[in-house]
């Protein structure tokens, strides 16, 4: 669990929520179930429209990074990689063949495969460059669900302020229901701009670093794999690599 995801959410809407008594508000200012549907409804309705299944899909898949973000342990791949250095030393390339089989990651598997298989040092930082980069590019796609719903909902939230003033416009012969009317109406706009920033434009800015944490430690892996092929010593790998380490 990452403590700074809630720890920021809790910070964020505490605040909004503390301001608003602060200034005299009640709780039940901000409560206006119509406005919530039209914020959130909309925002989502306009999000999917824009994005592909297979975007979308994604997209949920890495809801769960925010809260449990994918830990890169670039100390530890560091290690794996000079151990794989040392076996290729030892027992040449084809000794890494029964490593492959067991490696779990795909994304080393593949690198070792291409080892052992006697791949020059070009075709396999290709290969293994051209997956980093499609990885990349398909994570970024799906992290444009956030960004577009962090667009759409202040404005569905000022469409939403604009349906309940036309409702309260209706009302012009009580002017003891205007004031509490025109109040709820602009709740929408408060709702719209708190969802994009307090909650949709943080969530894509933290999908994104995961995404970069985890780019840079498959960078690292190449880098390895390439030192590896060329025949480099484990040491000199291990002190090339050191470079990657926060």
């Amino acid at each position: 669990m990452d403590f700074l995801s809630v720890l920021g959410v809790i910070i964020g809407f505490a605040a909004l929520l503390g301001g608003n008594f602060l200034e005299g508000g009640s709780w039940n200012s901000l409560a206006n179930g119509p406005a919530a549907i039209i914020v959130v409804g909309g925002t989502f309705g306009a999000a999917i429209l824009q994005t592909p299944f297979n975007g979308l899909r994604r997209a949920m898949s890495l809801f769960k990074w925010i809260f449990k973000p994918p830990r890169q342990k670039f100390q530890l791949g560091i290690k794996r990689v000079v151990g794989w250095a040392r076996s290729a030393r030892k027992e040449g390339l084809l000794g890494l063949e029964n490593i492959a089989e067991r490696e779990s990651d795909a994304f080393s598997k593949k690198g070792l495969r291409l080892l052992v298989d006697g791949s020059e040092p070009d075709v396999i930082r290709h290969v293994l460059e051209t997956d980093l980069i499609v990885a990349e590019q398909r994570d970024h796609d799906a992290v444009q669900f956030y960004e577009s719903m962090g667009g759409y909902a202040p404005t569905i939230g000022i469409i939403g302020a604009v349906m309940g003033l036309i409702h309260v416009m209706q009302h012009l012969a009580d002017p003891a229901e205007l004031g509490p009317g025109i109040a709820v109406a602009f709740v929408a706009t408060i709702y719209g701009v708190a969802f994009a920033n307090l909650l949709l434009l943080p969530i894509a800015n933290k999908l994104k670093s995961c995404i970069k944490e985890q780019s840079q430690f498959r960078e690292l892996l190449i880098e390895g794999i390439i030192a590896i092929a060329d025949g480099e010593n484990p040491k000199a790998i291990e002190m090339k690599l050191s470079g990657y380490l926060h």
